[in-house]
């Protein structure tokens, strides 16, 4: 897999005259080389239902005179681009005014995507219908006629659906539509029957094809779902919606899965689709860095004009993150993540059988609780329940992890080796939700009938002395148990915010009376009893971080690496084991709220002095700035390498050779 690649989008109406007639080979190779462009993502068919080559399976665009997607892997693969060949799965334009009855359907016949045929946009195609041969011939068509490196299939996944082809299907099996549990049994075999003769089709005749199945997100604990492809496209562009929380959560866990990945971003100001807007170059450099950081390669998202002509200005700004990527790649190739504590994702614990469902309360504690440990500058992986546990000092559970009997014995493992657990909310709770599975050195005694409650630390903050502060999401209530230690106690409100019993602006406050503890200690780990990272996900508060490092750090006895960067500042550390080293990432930058909804990076502000401690038992030979090949001092005493990088800005690895 390539370090430097562009998804080029190609969606174009056949209501645009002169398809590709500008496309000149000379200046679309000058475009790659701008961009320092090692892969580029070009079109077979787009979302519009064209084929932009002659085709028998599909029809060509009614505008395009030549064979574009040759004469594109032609020009690239003459100057030693690779070239992926995309194909619009989901969605066909074309096809779907002239098989309509081939559509998702809801259960009120609505169709996916855009909900009738009088609005503008696309529908979304069913995978049990008809549709699916018609696309395996078009797949087969690319493989074979053309020298594609890979085959990327856009807009699939598992799909609730009612059409008439799986409402058939279903009552064939002797089941009804209306038994949820059937259906989505269904929905499942569609998807994996899709996935498996897509796959079949390529390898038949290109054993060794990479295919990539897109679905806009890879869902953690879905292992089964991820082994579909040969290689993760992690898409998150952070203006597009996905956000800067996004990416790095969703890299923690993909390389625990054993599959090269990349980092898909775009060059847009907003998202896919938008013609002449642009991110600042800072953007894409921090966004290209913050790939390499996370053991990713890069993808930028690009859309081709409709006459052909590549943009100079896109290229141009790729160029400014791509020539620093190529200059980095020697670092980055072959690594593994180096980390402390396993986050044991919500989404992955709710997917995985038996696990807890996930709802509105918990769907944001991994948000939270991997914005906590990025701020913190933790070094950490994001796992399912079927991950080795046996790298990890502390294994996390985000606020509504229940224990199935599974999950309590792999942490009775992990904690009979010295390992020790954090647990927030309803998480260590049995499957029941009725007790404690572990020992945190506390007795549930139930749900905090208070939202919101306070808490008082028993320890220190930066940011409070000796008040109560507000936690505003749900509340369990515990009893100290026999041995345990409290940490903090928790205190009740007033009353709940009611019609006739409500106080000031928000909510009510404390009455300032000791409700038992709100943080204790057992032989476990530690136990936090709300939901601290759902809070910090919606509320930010600066307390809650502060007690959650608290926890972390009381835990972590033998905290891999220490630093003084600032809480915006992100770092990774990557082992390079077959070059005897470590590389550490370091990256800074301040996103900002431009317009309604879009977080952008302008600014990439110098960092000082930044100091750092890592314990490592092996003699270092050497450490050294990358790519700059620029020697650094350190000392390494007590087993611990320390150094100070003086200035650097954006993106900085620092490689200790052992």
């Amino acid at each position: 897999m390539r370090f430097r690649q562009v998804h080029l989008d190609f969606h174009t109406s056949e209501a645009i005259k002169d398809i590709g007639s500008a496309f000149n080979k000379e200046q679309f190779q000058d475009m790659l080389r701008t961009g320092y462009v090692d892969s580029i993502t070009v079109f077979s068919k787009c979302h519009h239902g064209w084929a932009y080559h002659p085709s028998e399976a599909n029809e060509i665009h009614p505008h395009l005179a030549f064979d574009l997607l040759g004469a594109q892997i032609e020009a690239a693969h003459e100057i030693g681009v690779k070239t992926p060949v995309y194909l619009s799965a989901g969605l066909d334009q074309r096809l779907a005014r002239q098989n309509p009855e081939w559509l998702i359907r809801d259960q009120n016949e609505k169709t996916n995507w855009t909900p009738n045929f009088m609005t503008p946009g696309y529908q979304q195609f069913c995978m049990n219908s008809p549709y699916l041969e018609v696309l395996a011939l078009q797949v087969h068509e690319v493989v074979t006629r053309y020298d594609a490196d890979g085959i990327f299939l856009d807009i699939v996944g598992i799909r609730e659906c009612y059409c008439q082809f799986c409402v058939a299907e279903i009552r064939k099996r002797g089941s009804d539509p209306r038994n949820l549990d059937d259906m989505k049994a269904l929905w499942e075999e569609t998807y994996f029957n899709y996935a498996a003769r897509m796959n079949h089709t390529v390898h038949a005749v290109k054993p060794d094809l990479p295919v990539f199945h897109n679905s806009s997100h890879v869902d953690r604990g879905r292992r089964d779902l991820a082994h579909l492809n040969t290689h993760l496209e992690l898409e998150s562009l952070p203006t597009g919606g996905w956000g800067y929380d996004h990416f790095p959560l969703s890299a923690r866990y993909a390389q625990t899965l054993g599959l090269n990945f990349l980092g898909m971003t775009g060059k847009f100001h907003t998202s896919w689709g938008e013609f002449g807007g642009y991110k600042h170059p800072n953007a894409l450099r921090y966004e290209a860095a913050l790939s390499l950081a996370n053991g990713a390669r890069c993808s930028i998202g690009d859309q081709l004009h409709p006459a052909g002509l590549m943009d100079h200005a896109t290229y141009a700004l790729i160029g400014e993150a791509y020539k620093e990527v190529a200059a980095k790649e020697e670092w980055c190739q072959d690594t593994a993540s180096v980390a402390d504590i396993a986050l044991l994702s919500v989404e992955a614990a709710s997917i995985s059988p038996g696990g807890s469902m996930i709802d509105d309360h918990s769907k944001h504690a991994d948000t939270g609780a991997a914005r906590i440990l990025l701020e913190g500058h933790y070094l950490f992986d994001v796992i399912d329940t079927q991950a080795d546990l046996g790298k990890y000092a502390v294994v996390l559970l985000p606020d509504a992890i229940v224990l199935t009997e599974t999950l309590k014995e792999k942490l009775a493992d992990f904690l009979n080796k010295g390992g020790k657990v954090l647990a927030t909310g309803r998480s260590g709770l049995s499957a029941d939700g009725t007790r404690f599975e572990l020992d945190f050195g506390a007795e549930w005694q139930g749900v905090s009938s208070f939202t919101p409650s306070y808490f008082k630390p028993g320890f220190a903050l930066q940011s409070l002395q000796n008040a109560s502060f507000v936690l505003y999401t749900e509340g369990q209530d515990i009893a100290l148990a026999q041995g345990g230690v409290s940490l903090g106690s928790k205190e009740n409100s007033y009353f709940n915010r009611d019609l006739f019993t409500f106080c000031s602006h928000q909510h009510t406050p404390s009455n300032m009376e000791d409700a038992g503890p709100g943080i204790t200690e057992g032989p476990d780990g530690i136990y936090i009893a709300w939901n601290v990272f759902e809070d910090y996900a919606l509320k930010g508060s600066l307390s809650v971080k502060e007690i959650v490092c608290y926890a972390l750090d009381r835990l972590l006895a033998n905290k891999q690496l220490r630093t003084n960067l600032p809480a915006q500042g992100i770092t990774t550390l990557q082992a390079q084991q077959s070059h005897n080293r470590l590389v550490h990432h370091l990256l800074y930058a301040s996103p900002v709220r431009r317009g309604q909804h879009v977080e952008v990076i302008e600014d990439l502000p110098p960092v000082l002095n930044t100091e750092v401690n890592i314990a490592l038992s092996e003699p270092v030979r050497e450490v050294y700035l990358a790519p700059q090949n620029t020697p650094l001092p350190f000392k390494q005493e007590n087993g611990t390498v320390s150094y100070t990088i003086p200035l650097w800005s954006c993106h900085q690895m620092v490689v200790i050779q052992h």
